[in-house]
């Protein structure tokens, strides 16, 4: 353990702080069990934890989720803020998969009315989902000015195309749209990784997860989002392809150029910036934005195949499915937002790396629809357990800049996951669970085995009990597709 890691207090039962010293500008805040953080210290997360407090301009704690893991320069579970002014941003704060995120469907479905029919529906679901790594969607081709339309309009485009309804944008953070997108400013190289990769679910720990509503927690809540006991839903989680990859990839080599010419220290070469007021930030911000959008419109069109697998397998008329988006959360995301600390209201620039947001009830930033509530959570755990629905609340907003945990977080790595996996099938343990299973890949069905995962039910308790989100139901699996 290092120096740094050394001086970890316990300020209660879930919290942490490393305090601040060295290099650092500011604290570093971890939440966390205590049988958790005994996890956390065998990878060295806690320490990119304390390197993201010594970027300039950083606005409260370094924060880590209980979901946290070694990460590309922030770890993953990771939440910053910086101030517009003197702050910066940096694409390790963000990741390679931009705007990977979830969102949640619900069917008027119940439980009982899929008996039999499970495996049929998950077929496909794998036949009308392009999964796997490079996989491309051959009935959605697009020239150089739709695709241009994609990457600064988001989910409205796909909405404009057919695919889905107006009313789904308000259920999608931004409205499915970041406004400062560029086209122009993503490279060519990604253009060409992503023009055929819209309308697909990729590989690695993306998929679509048909289940069901297990238990209800909070039921004004579960109420308002249209979910009841045993109701089927849907759980589709993905982001923004190779084209996400490629722009990561091409701005960490103008921030690297960038952190030297403005004398910024890394305590990390993986931390590379810029000031959030320079040429190079603005750049990199909107072709951020505009890979954000491609993952907003890539989710929006999932979405209106999945509904015509279920219409398709289940032999019912829309009316009869009546699905409906509960709601769509970014992961990996920097967002300028307005925040109160110490008293006054600043603009910020927050970096939520496998990180959700999290606003309170009446947040002008949360829809209409849910401003009684707060703004829906969708907390995936792995293939053969649980996941979570949870709500924002208030005391995330003064604690977390408004930010939650984002999913179970890795426990073993893929190499050691498919170790543990060699002699067995992941499959047929999960058939024998009643869990339905298609995966694009072998390896990549083993390195997703649920052992490969923390229990998102621990993780959920922790931020539960510290009061940064709060349970609505939990949903169990039926069926998944794997990329």
């Amino acid at each position: 353990m290092t120096k740094t890691l050394a001086k970890l207090e316990k300020l209660d039962e879930y919290r942490y702080l490393i305090p601040q010293q060295g290099k650092m500008l500011t604290s570093g805040l971890i939440y966390a069990s205590s049988p958790m953080l005994e996890k956390i210290l065998e990878d060295r997360s806690l320490e990119q934890v304390a390197n993201v407090a010594t970027l300039p301009g950083i606005v409260g704690c370094s924060l880590a989720m209980p979901d946290i893991h070694w990460g590309y320069g922030f770890p993953i579970g990771g939440v910053a803020a910086f101030s517009l002014d003197q702050g910066v941003i940096s694409p390790g704060g963000v990741g390679y998969d931009i705007n990977c995120g979830v969102r949640l469907l619900t069917t008027g479905l119940s439980r009982p009315q899929l008996k039999g029919k499970i495996n049929d529906l998950i077929s496909r679901l794998f036949a009308q989902i392009p999964a796997g790594v490079g996989s491309k969607r051959k009935d959605l081709r697009l020239g150089a000015a739709d695709f241009k339309n994609v990457l600064e309009n988001g989910a409205a485009w796909a909405v404009e195309q057919g695919y889905g309804e107006a009313a789904d944008l308000s259920c999608i953070e931004s409205s499915g749209i970041m406004e400062e997108a560029s086209a122009s400013l993503v490279s060519s190289r990604a253009l060409e990784r992503g023009r055929d990769q819209l309308g697909t679910l990729g590989s690695g720990n993306h998929f679509v997860e048909v289940g069901y509503v297990a238990e209800i927690f909070d039921e004004t809540a579960a109420s308002v989002m249209g979910l009841f006991k045993d109701q089927v839903t849907v759980t589709l989680h993905t982001g923004s392809r190779g084209l996400g990859h490629q722009v990561c990839d091409d701005y960490i080599k103008v921030m690297l150029r960038a952190a030297e010419k403005y004398g910024i220290y890394l305590a990390d070469r993986q931390l590379c910036c810029a000031p959030l007021a320079s040429p190079e930030a603005r750049d990199y911000f909107a072709a951020m934005s505009a890979a954000a959008n491609f993952a907003f419109a890539n989710r929006q069109i999932l979405s209106h195949w999945v509904k015509e697998s279920f219409l398709q397998a289940l032999h019912l008329s829309p009316r009869d499915l009546d699905m409906n988006l509960v709601y769509d959360v970014a992961h990996n995301i920097a967002k300028k937002e307005r925040h109160r600390v110490g008293g006054k209201t600043l603009e910020l620039c927050v970096h939520r790396k496998g990180a959700t947001r999290a606003f309170p009830a009446g947040h002008p930033e949360s829809p209409e629809r849910y401003a009684s509530i707060g703004q829906p959570v969708i907390i995936p755990g792995d293939m053969g357990r649980y996941s979570y629905v949870l709500v924002g609340t208030q005391q995330a907003l003064e604690q977390t800049f408004g930010s939650t945990c984002h999913g179970a977080g890795r426990l073993l790595s893929r190499h050691e996951a498919l170790k543990k996996a060699r002699g067995r099938s992941i499959a047929a343990e999960l058939e024998a669970q009643g869990v339905s299973v298609r995966s694009a890949e072998r390896d990549t069905l083993e390195e997703e085995m649920p052992e490969a995962y923390k229990d998102v039910e621990q993780v959920v308790q922790v931020v539960q009990e510290s009061g940064i989100s709060k349970k609505v139901a939990k949903l169990r699996p039926l069926g998944v597709v794997k990329g």
